[in-house]
């Protein structure tokens, strides 16, 4: 069985592929401090529930934009589970698309890996829409080349930032509202946040359309991506499974 993990700035995503399909996902907070053995305890609990156990992961393959967590995730797959991984990043791994941006380096790895996935499912030229930590607008090209994009503060910093830096206002929970405007504090905030990111998202992509007149095909997907389905109208498609997706592709490229 293959292990996928997917660590992102707010969380991490562990999942199982066996082979036909994944089989169960688990997530986790991500924490830099967090080490090896703390994952194995966490993971091997989660497993025994599912009626599996370590010797049954075959191959792991880990994408990461923290650094700082690399090391132990690594360590858990080559002192616990006895694979050594696949890293998306390192120079010897593959991952099917080449990189147009002035400097290929510095774009993050969940950003490739979702090209990957989407390639993997969508034909013609694509934008990729992430709704996690931070917002990403991703163009990958009808040749499979990641031309660049747009990246943008995710909606839940919106909602902490508002909290943080104004007195009175509170931390609301994320919902589209009945109606625009509010009649009091929280839906008024509500409101904001959510019709906000619709402008910012179908904003963004019809300047994308307007600057590049090739026919995008428009993949929203990320943590809180399912909020905007049916309110955000340039967003032609959802998969929550994007980010896996890509990376059984690459994990199929280099095994």
């Amino acid at each position: 069985m293959l292990l996928a993990i997917d660590s992102g700035n707010t969380n991490t995503l562990f999942a199982i592929h066996d082979g036909q399909k994944w089989v169960v996902e688990w997530r986790i907070a991500t924490d830099p401090a967090r080490t090896a053995d703390e994952y194995a305890v966490w993971f091997f609990q989660l497993l025994q529930m599912q009626g599996l156990d370590f010797k049954d992961i075959s191959d792991c393959i880990i994408s990461t934009v923290v650094p700082q967590s690399l090391f132990n995730m690594r360590n858990l797959s080559k002192r616990h589970l006895d694979v050594e991984p696949i890293i998306i990043g390192e120079p010897d791994i593959k991952i099917g698309i080449g990189v147009r941006t002035d400097n290929p380096k510095e774009v993050g790895a969940d950003r490739l890996v979702n090209c990957v996935g989407a390639r993997s499912k969508y034909e013609g030229p694509l934008i990729i829409v992430d709704s996690g930590t931070a917002t990403t607008f991703d163009v990958l090209s009808g040749d499979d080349h990641f031309e660049g994009g747009i990246i943008a503060p995710g909606i839940n910093l919106s909602v902490k930032a508002l909290h943080e830096a104004a007195a009175k206002l509170p931390r609301i929970a994320i919902k589209k509202p009945e109606k625009v405007v509010g009649t009091n504090t929280v839906s008024a905030m509500q409101s904001g946040v959510f019709w906000g990111y619709i402008g910012l998202i179908d904003g963004l992509i019809n300047q994308i359309k307007d600057e590049d007149r090739r026919a995008f095909t428009v993949i929203g997907t990320g943590g809180v991506a399912s909020l905007f389905e049916g309110a955000a109208k340039a967003i032609d498609v959802y998969d929550p499974d994007l980010t896996i997706n890509g990376l059984h592709e690459i994990w199929k490229l280099n095994r």
